[in-house]
């Protein structure tokens, strides 16, 4: 059984890898955040406008749990969800982590012609859009760094580059169950 979570930053590149990867590897795919939005029949920003984070990171935190327990899987989280109610422990706990690890800077290029579908990042531009990166990132890299495998994310450029990285992670994801003791 095999349950792999894709980490990072808004913008990292999770869910064109996840579904990338989980294709490559037969498994099923979640990505975190429409699982919620087909759940709860709104969209994520709307949430966060009407409810506010504290209760999204709730819904996060049951929506985590239970797809915690599905097997076969990959799931590409929301940038912010490791970092609250222990869900890095939950994931840590159950299987695999992998963060996806991309520079300021490139998030920064990647994000500043997507800014409508993340309202976090409205009204930012240019070096007030950098800051902000910056410093949640900043806040959100203890979460980060307790992933089980980290992954250069900044190489994802072109549908090669992704096919390429897909690969290079499911030989570090084999590896990595083929090294863990029999129980």
């Amino acid at each position: 059984m095999k349950r792999i979570f894709l980490i990072g930053f808004m913008g990292a590149g999770k869910t064109t890898l996840g579904k990338t990867l989980a294709h490559r590897m037969n498994l099923s795919y979640i990505d975190t955040d429409h699982f919620i939005e087909h759940r709860y029949r709104k969209k994520v920003a709307d949430i966060f406008t009407t409810d506010g984070e504290a209760q999204f990171r709730n819904i996060e935190h049951r929506i985590i749990s239970e797809i915690a327990e599905f097997e076969n899987i990959v799931v590409s989280t929301g940038g912010g969800l490791p970092c609250f109610h222990d869900n890095m422990g939950i994931m840590n706990q159950v299987g695999l982590t992998v963060f996806v690890d991309v520079s300021v800077e490139e998030l920064t290029a990647r994000l500043e012609g997507n800014k409508t579908s993340r309202p976090v990042l409205q009204g930012r531009s240019g070096n007030e859009l950098t800051s902000f990166i910056a410093a949640t990132l900043n806040k959100r890299s203890l979460f980060y760094q307790q992933a089980k495998i980290h992954l250069d994310g900044n190489l994802m450029k072109t549908e090669d580059d992704i096919h390429t990285l897909a690969q290079q992670l499911e030989l570090k994801i084999h590896n990595y169950f083929v090294s863990l003791p029999l129980l």
